[in-house]
């Protein structure tokens, strides 16, 4: 019997979030060094702008298929 593992509906959501969080601790926080609450909050917003400024959708590279049999393999 094939098994497949139950994946939540709002788990690619929950993906790309954790992507741009990543991305934000490599762009952003770990280039810095704030010496302040206010000097790590205004690198956020500056960082932040930035992005939205340049952003552009994550595209998936495989379908959800190719997804699941890696997964069930």
């Amino acid at each position: 019997m094939h098994r497949r593992s139950f994946t939540p509906a709002y788990s690619s959501w929950i993906n790309q979030v954790e992507r741009w969080f990543a991305k934000l601790e490599r762009r952003c926080l770990e280039r810095g060094v704030c010496c302040s609450l206010d000097d790590l909050k205004t690198a956020l917003e500056d960082w932040i702008k930035v992005w939205n400024d340049e952003a552009r959708p994550f595209k998936w590279t495989k379908t959800a298929d190719q997804i699941l049999d890696r997964i069930c393999r």
